[in-house]
């Protein structure tokens, strides 16, 4: 089994410097705090953060308006996992 090492901070906007089409089209998932989220635009592991989507709001530039949320950010490939659940990491 092949590991990949997930960056360090991740986007879903193609117009950020942090996005990876390849990457993202493998399927990620994100633990924060513990609980699975799906509606993360952005997430860095060192700094601890996340950003999620406000609603169906969006700002000037027509980009969904986001909250950054401070915590434990676990990020996973989905289909590394099985049957839905992340790959232990320790």
């Amino acid at each position: 089994m092949s590991s990949t090492t997930l960056p360090d901070r991740l986007a879903i906007n193609p117009k950020s410097p942090h996005y990876d089409e390849a990457l993202l089209s493998r399927g990620i998932g994100i633990r924060f705090n513990g609980v699975e989220k799906t509606n993360v635009e952005e997430y860095c592991v060192s700094e601890g953060w996340i950003r999620v989507a406000v609603g169906k709001t969006v700002g000037r530039d027509g980009n969904p308006m986001t909250m950054k949320l401070q915590g434990t950010v676990e990020p996973y490939l989905r289909n590394a996992a099985s049957d839905g659940e992340a790959p232990a990491e320790g």
